[in-house]
């Protein structure tokens, strides 16, 4: 009578099957994620440089990102998503020796912030080969009904690694100084390594040809920036709702960004099977207006409970944005195109946060904290005529 218990019973098996990939990404972006918060305070205070040097450091790991990320969906469609996951640790495990090797040598200040940004590049092209392989492998493990499952699970366990991994690092760095992240860098990645070793590395059999660069881009292009415009909403909370809260004199200022991830995990835990359900655009569509409306009210609070409301609200629709539209992304890929299909949508998202984040900062700079939510609202808001038409091109389609 009812589709609900059979949908739960699905979802509970893939997720046991999507449990090796998210924890090879849940330690890829904790370590990722421990470090973060205290690079420019180890580059400013334990160093002695400047600002720049900081964005340099901390920009490093984005750049390096955004040019491995092709490479990386390549290799996954080549050699298998776990490969290109095992690849990806222990590249992050050699940032950790990076990390110890810099503080060995802080008496030569330069020579220490130059292996630095060697290590940041690494874990750069580390995030790439754990992501973008960690949903190859996700895809390869359960049948290709269940693609907006994957997407979503495996990015909640992203979300969940940068949410614990901040505090985690803060707290270690505060007792034990950088030392200790490079520490857990280095040593983390090994364990899991080794608890991956048996689990199998399925790969799709071949097709007779292999669709071009140039032909998965034309497939990718639209739901990536669907996905591209909704993620500048998701930068305007990330940098700028701490500044909000502090210039309001609200507590704590972390509370925004903790509403946020909190919902979108919640959200993928209750409704991550919506895509593969009833369709990734038509999803996206209804949660993108979510998103939206989080926004404004976060651009219009005047208190903390509204602001982190708006949050909140924010969080529950960005949740299933970018894997309704990620489901867009590959439903017409071949099996052995998926890693270079997701490789490529992900890029979208860099892009949107490399330029969306300085954007957002010129409008503040302009017209307030307060704008900077309601522009991120209206360029939001842009990704519903995206997924309506996938939405209505899809229905044609069928």
């Amino acid at each position: 009578m009812t589709t609900w218990p059979s949908s739960s019973k699905s979802t509970q098996t893939v997720v046991v099957a999507l449990l090796p990939a998210m924890t090879a990404v849940l330690t890829g972006f904790l370590v990722m994620g421990a470090a973060l918060p205290v690079l420019p305070l180890h580059v400013n205070g334990d160093l002695g440089f400047g600002t720049l040097v900081v964005g340099l450091v901390a920009g490093a790991q984005f750049a390096s990102s955004l040019i491995t990320r092709v490479w990386s969906g390549h290799y996954s469609d080549a050699h298998g998503g776990k490969r290109s996951v095992v690849l990806g640790l222990i590249a992050a495990a050699m940032v950790g020796v990076l990390y110890l090797i810099s503080v060995a040598v802080m008496s030569l200040p330069t020579l220490s912030v130059a292996v630095l940004l060697v290590g940041r590049a690494v874990l750069g092209g580390a995030e790439s080969f754990i992501i973008t392989g960690g949903v190859s492998w996700g895809l390869a493990l359960v049948d290709s009904s269940h693609a907006g499952k994957v997407i979503a699970w495996v990015g909640t366990a992203m979300f969940a690694a940068l949410a614990f991994g901040g505090p985690l690092g803060t707290m270690l760095f505060a007792s034990y100084g950088f030392t200790a992240i490079g520490l857990v860098t280095a040593l983390l990645p090994l364990l899991v390594l080794l608890a991956l070793f048996r689990v199998p590395n399925p790969l799709r059999p071949p097709v007779p040809k292999r669709a071009s660069l140039g032909n998965v881009i034309a497939a990718v292009w639209l739901p990536g920036l669907g996905a591209a415009l909704s993620s500048v909403g998701y930068a305007a909370v990330l940098a700028f709702s701490s500044l909000l809260y502090a210039q309001h004199e609200w507590q704590p200022v972390w509370l925004a960004f903790t509403a946020f991830g909190a919902a979108l995990i919640v959200a993928r835990i209750i409704f991550g099977h919506l895509p593969d359900k009833l369709g990734g655009a038509k999803v996206a569509l209804v949660f993108v207006l979510m998103q939206s409306a989080g926004l404004i009210l976060m651009g219009l609070a005047g208190s903390a409970a509204m602001a982190s409301a708006g949050a909140a609200l924010a969080g529950l629709g960005y949740s299933l944005v970018y894997p309704g539209l990620g489901v867009e992304a590959v439903r017409d890929a071949s099996p052995t195109n998926r890693g270079l299909a997701m490789g490529i949508y992900t890029v979208f998202l860099d892009v949107a946060m490399a330029i969306g984040s300085p954007a957002l900062g010129w409008v503040a700079g302009r017209e307030g904290l307060n704008a900077v939510f309601i522009v991120g609202a209206a360029v939001t808001f842009c990704t519903t005529a995206i997924a309506l038409h996938l939405a209505c091109d899809m229905h044609r389609v069928r």
